[in-house]
């Protein structure tokens, strides 16, 4: 189904326990984002959970936003302009699309503002050294496949990869080449299989692992909004 102006009219769009307004337009299949200028940039957060989307591209211009759903998608491409289009995003939740390569996040390095990222079950989230180079090549990021940025994990990836102005030979290579070695995250050479599969069909769930790290972010809450964002974004990903 395409996104037409009457599936965006059409399309509920309401306070959300955040107290944000929220448009959703979740599990229509679409395949790309269009037509969503239509919105008139009233909204704080955009669910396009469940589609077919395959390019994070052609949003058009919305100061407003700060958080974009799309998990479980087919999305392999972020395009370098996003953050011209959504300066003020802060989150957004990419869980179980098929974001392949380390490079293909170059695009949100721009995305000064974005402080909450999802990337679990995408085949780039199995590359080695993944979780310093996203933290490096995104500073702003302080929440990470639902687990807290450490000081420690920043000093590391200044280490193992330098400074924008001067990146290590590493840095530079992760940020151009695109064959490099992924690793498995499941405990045996099957789970890894069956993990893999998942990916490739946009069926990947949470682990038990991923989701004890959820939960445990909810015991240390420390406000309300905090708790209700949390507990969204569970609900969300095992939807």
């Amino acid at each position: 189904m395409k996104l037409t102006v009457d599936l965006i009219n059409a399309s509920p769009s309401y306070i959300n326990p955040l107290k944000d307004r929220e448009l959703s337009l979740r599990g229509h299949r679409i395949p790309m984002i269009e037509n969503l200028g239509v919105s008139k940039d009233l909204n704080d957060t955009i669910d396009l959970t469940d589609n077919d989307i395959t390019t994070l591209t052609n949003l058009p211009r919305l100061i407003r936003l700060r958080r974009l759903l799309l998990a479980r998608n087919k999305i392999t491409h972020i395009a370098p302009t996003l953050t011209s289009s959504v300066p003020n995003l802060t989150t957004l939740i990419l869980t179980s699309n098929s974001i392949q390569n380390l490079a293909d996040l170059n695009g949100l390095g721009a995305c000064r503002r974005l402080t909450y990222l999802s990337l679990l079950g995408n085949p780039v989230a199995r590359k080695e050294h993944y979780r310093l180079f996203v933290i490096w090549r995104i500073p702003s990021v302080r929440i990470l496949d639902f687990e807290k940025v450490r000081q420690a994990e920043r000093e590391q990836a200044a280490k193992l990869f330098g400074t924008t102005d001067e990146p290590t030979e590493l840095a530079t290579k992760l940020s151009t080449v695109s064959n490099v070695r992924t690793f498995d995250v499941g405990s045996s050479s099957s789970s890894s299989t069956s993990q893999s599969a998942s990916a490739r069909n946009g069926t990947v769930k949470l682990t038990a692992a991923e989701r004890e790290r959820i939960v445990e972010q909810l015991r240390n809450a420390k406000s309300l909004a905090e708790i209700e964002r949390l507990e969204q974004t569970l609900r969300r990903l095992e939807g």
